[in-house]
């Protein structure tokens, strides 16, 4: 089935490469050829009423594991902690966390947990901790991709872009794989908003409209890359420290320009919402603009309630560490990693120059 045509359907983002030939090639030929493995925030304490279970699952979504391993070590599905969602179409490497069970030694459930295994999933190793693990608790996330099929010539083709990209970041866009299957994601957020669509089960509802702030994002930064804006800092914009992550709005953009050409800061779009960190003068307008041609009323924000209390997210990305080698033949292999809900298509696509509908690394 096609994706729908309204005016929340998924708009491309223009690629910041663009005057530099790809490569051409498949991802994810098969599972193996994506891997992606969390960076963990920080590291088990060695004590505490939790058991964080790092696992690795080939063919199997998170939610699936969740469930696997609640059933298996006896805890409720919701007591089951994690830092971010994996897709099934990948190698991936990840923490869940599970709390201990009254009554019983501590070692007695560490062992058991170590030797869990299932259908796509095994226990690599497993510690205490005081805490559940959280959404979001996470560093980021290590990828490794292969790239079969590429053009004759592809190296030195997606060095020259990796050197552009280790120099200027990366466009941090929302991949394909948020707007769901037949890309109707933000479509239904928008309905939810205008109280046409009665959606019940929570994960779904949080899932649209989340895929509704996504889309207004990636709206906003393609009209960055357009303008030429993508690294520039303009009157009104909020901006983001990199070390701290701290917001506050630009009102020199000759200086602030330099601080984002030197990596300190980045400017910071919207995920927008009813308590949003608010943009001023003309920046505040760009991004008024792009919400009104969607057909949102941001008067809608508040039927969101906390899923839509709105937020910022960085344009751009580092990609310091970016490496490519040569697979053999007509392959690629791509190497670097990314902040926690950076998307690795905001890598791939620079380089391949294609859409690229790939795993998560939430």
């Amino acid at each position: 089935m096609s994706a729908p045509q309204g005016r929340l359907a998924p708009r491309p983002v223009p690629l910041l490469t663009a005057d530099l030939r790809g490569t051409g090639g498949m991802v994810r030929a098969v599972p193996e050829d994506f891997r992606v493995e969390e960076i963990p925030l920080y590291p088990a304490s060695g004590s505490g009423d939790h058991l964080y279970l790092r696992i690795e699952k080939v063919g199997r979504n998170t939610q699936d594991v969740v469930r696997d391993v609640a059933r298996l070590l006896s805890v409720r599905e919701r007591d089951v902690g994690v830092a971010g969602l994996k897709d099934l179409r990948a190698v991936a490497v990840q923490t869940l966390s599970v709390p201990l069970a009254p009554r019983v030694p501590p070692e007695e459930q560490m062992s058991r947990a170590g030797a869990l295994s299932g259908p796509g999933f095994r226990v690599l190793s497993v510690a205490r901790h005081g805490n559940k693990l959280r959404t979001g608790h996470l560093a980021g996330n290590r990828f490794q991709i292969t790239v079969r099929g590429c053009v004759s010539g592809a190296l030195p083709r997606a060095e020259r872009i990796a050197a552009e990209l280790r120099a200027r970041g990366a466009p941090n866009l929302f991949g394909p794989q948020r707007f769901g299957k037949r890309g109707d994601n933000a479509e239904l957020g928008g309905a939810i908003l205008r109280r046409e669509a009665n959606v019940r089960d929570r994960f779904l509802r949080k899932l649209a409209l989340s895929a509704l702030q996504a889309e207004l994002f990636n709206r906003c930064l393609a009209g960055r890359l357009e303008e030429g804006l993508f690294a520039r800092a303009l009157a009104g914009d909020v901006l983001r420290k990199r070390a701290s992550g701290g917001l506050f709005v630009c009102d020199d953009p000759e200086t602030d320009s330099r601080r984002v050409e030197s990596a300190e800061i980045d400017p910071a779009g919207p995920l927008p919402g009813h308590s949003l960190f608010a943009a001023r003068g003309d920046a505040l307008a760009r991004e008024a603009a792009i919400v009104e041609d969607a057909g949102v009323d941001p008067a809608t924000f508040a039927v969101g309630g906390g899923e839509l209390a709105g937020a910022r997210r960085p344009y751009r990305i580092p990609a310091a560490d970016l490496e490519i080698r040569s697979g053999g033949e007509d392959s690629l292999v791509l190497a670097f990693s990314l902040p926690p809900g950076s998307y690795a298509a905001s890598i791939v696509r620079e380089i391949v120059k294609a859409e690229v509908d790939e795993p998560g690394g939430e």
